[in-house]
């Protein structure tokens, strides 16, 4: 529960309830009959974090341990943190209102490179030193996972281990060590060096970077014992792996408030942009029975009526329909709905319409990612328009109004023409609408055109390819807002949005960065800077006159090609693709040359290493 003294400041703030705790299905252990305390961190608000699956099956992985109690730290918006900073009131639990000081480890989940800064803030709010250097007994250990991991060069100087990797195996046999350690009076420096002899387990410290003249990196040597490269984790077996069966019940609106069911791990599409559908490669898929055990049982404990089934492709899923059936066997009858977000234009079918509209009917999202077909077929996508128009078709007879299209800007080679076929492709969309004879009499259609910017990642086979400039990337959303105009279509019926091009700039920046972006990252927190993902607090300007003070150039980051052969800021950390087949898949994307997919075809990405999986399936 809260600490009593924040109780009086509480009316002066926006949504009090993000910060007082006390939700159905929180987890209250005695603090003395515990051995280890851990701080689950999200760096962000409330509403995002609760809707955050990896926090869901963490805190209830950890608290079923007797001697782990696991709490719940949200980041305060700016009006509490102002009133927490004002009367010296530190960033606290939720379970326990203790502040961050009384825990064992605090840990971070790294979902996006903007929320950085927001946890540099969190640990000074919470009375934690920020530079891991000024930790030093063996308490207060900072911990950090998730898709950013796989390059936190940027922030390697505050946290003290980076898990990569699938997290519920090596963050308990951290901990364990942990337990064994205090037990044993180990120091910090010891607990760190064993902890990093332990697969998936990466310590900054003990590696030196140096660099060459030009600024890019010369090597990477680790210390004490170290290993060279630090392998990812990988949970095969997704059918014995733990999955809560609640959940913590928010005590108001959070962005995705409904249960949450993980059907399977990895996507076996290979589209070159996507760091996700590489880094969790490869595809591990739950069973059946399994998904409909813990779906029903989530229901039944949480009372929610709605059921997201995620994945990244999930219409990818190998028996997506007898699922679909299986759940709805007691789903329709209890008046619960299905949804499958991240659901591919040529996974689509009838079948799948008639089970996911049974109870709730809502929009459609696809994401052809490319108005051209040569440019969809540069990134991969594999997706074909004419397989678009006929599920628009198949949606609109169904009755469906609301389609959204999900695009980017900026992708390599492309050229203005690309960018001006959004605007097409938007348009046959919305013509397909009126060729439908049988459509929703009485009602207007929607379609919405999204563009963001294309971000280059690690671990993709665009890993070495520049970012577009500011200035191109506004041109090209320019044309694309001409081109819808030239067509004289309704904005009532096509709306256009594109994302901010400074915060896509300072993404690319931090993404591909270096050991060097430390020293900006401390100097930004110290003038105050954070939720750098908010249009409320986020200032391009700001960050260029600290880039510019600590003589870094973040264009070098951003927007500049690298070598093929180029030492890499994550060539040390090993997610399991080789950069052999990254290069291949590159040079491919420059002959807009697509690659088949994992079921189709094998293209030796290295993942049959792990010995399971889709690698091993019959084709």
């Amino acid at each position: 529960m809260y600490p009593k003294e924040i109780e009086k400041y509480l009316l002066k703030v926006q949504k009090p309830g993000r910060y007082v705790g006390g939700e159905l299905g929180e987890v209250i252990k005695d603090k003395h009959d515990v051995d280890v305390r851990f701080a689950f961190c999200f760096p962000d608000t409330y509403e995002i974090g609760m809707s955050h699956l990896g926090i869901k099956i963490l805190y209830s992985l950890f608290n079923e341990k007797p001697y782990i109690w696991c709490e719940r730290v949200f980041a305060p918006w700016i009006d509490m943190e102002a009133e927490m900073r004002a009367h010296d009131i530190p960033l606290y639990a939720l379970e326990s209102g203790d502040p961050l000081t009384d825990f064992d480890f605090i840990g971070f989940t790294l979902q996006y490179e903007l929320s950085f800064t927001n946890i540099l803030n969190m640990l000074s709010l919470g009375g934690i030193p920020v530079l891991s250097r000024d930790r030093h007994d063996l308490n207060h250990i900072v911990v950090a996972g998730g898709p950013c991991a796989c390059n936190p060069e940027p922030i390697t100087d505050f946290i003290d281990i980076f898990f990569l990797g699938d997290g519920e195996e090596v963050d308990l046999e951290v901990i364990e060590l942990y337990r064994e350690c205090k037990r044993d009076g180990k120091s910090r420096a010891e607990f760190l060096r064993l902890a990093a002899q332990i697969p998936g387990v990466y310590v900054p410290s003990l590696y030196d970077v140096s660099y060459n003249d030009d600024g890019t990196i010369k090597s990477v040597i680790p210390r004490d014992g170290a290993p060279e490269k630090v392998e990812k984790r990988v949970i095969m077996d997704m059918d014995s792996c733990y999955y809560p069966d609640n959940f913590v019940l928010p005590n108001i609106e959070i962005v995705h408030d409904r249960a949450v069911m993980e059907i399977f791990r990895g996507c076996i599409r290979g589209c070159r942009f996507c760091q996700a559908g590489f880094l969790y490669r490869p595809v591990r898929e739950k069973s059946i029975d399994r998904i409909n055990e813990e779906c029903h049982a989530l229901c039944r404990n949480t009372g929610y009526d709605e059921v997201s089934l995620s994945s990244l492709s999930s219409s990818d899923y190998t028996q997506v329909v007898p699922m679909l059936k299986k759940l709805n066997s007691w789903a329709k009858p209890e008046q619960v709905s299905l949804s499958l977000p991240s659901l591919r234009v040529d996974g689509f079918s009838d079948d799948i319409l008639d089970e996911i509209k049974t109870v709730r009917k809502s929009g459609l999202t696809f994401a052809p990612e490319a108005g051209s077909q040569r440019l969809r077929d540069a990134i991969n996508k594999n997706v074909f328009e004419d397989e678009l128009i006929n599920t628009c078709r198949v949606a609109f007879e169904g009755g469906y109004t609301t389609v959204k299209l999900y695009f980017m800007i900026g992708l390599p080679t492309e050229t203005m023409d690309d960018v001006a076929a959004i605007a097409d492709l938007g348009k046959k969309v919305l013509d397909t609408y009126y060729s439908v004879e049988n459509r929703p009499k009485g009602k207007s259609p929607r379609v919405t055109l999204s563009a963001s910017s294309f971000v280059p990642k690690p671990f993709t086979p665009f890993q070495w390819e520049p970012q577009d400039t500011m200035d191109t990337l506004r041109e090209k959303q320019q044309h694309i807002k001409a081109s819808i105009a030239s067509k004289k279509i309704s904005v009532s019926k096509v709306t256009y949005n594109y994302h901010d091009t400074d915060t896509s700039f300072l993404e690319a920046v931090f993404a591909r960065g270096d050991r060097k972006l430390n020293k900006a990252m401390l100097l930004a927190h110290q003038r105050g800077m954070r939720f750098d993902s908010w249009s409320d607090c986020f200032s391009l300007q700001n960050w260029l006159d600290v880039f510019a003070e600590c003589g870094i150039d973040p264009a070098f980051y951003a927007n500049r090609r690298r070598d093929f052969d180029e030492t890499l800021p994550w060539d040390h950390l090993d997610y399991g693709i080789t950069k052999d087949f990254l290069k291949r898949e590159c040079e491919r994307a420059y002959a807009s040359q697509t690659s088949p997919n994992c079921r189709e075809g094998c293209m030796n990405c290295g993942m049959k290493k792990y010995g399971g999986g889709v690698c091993y399936e019959k084709r």
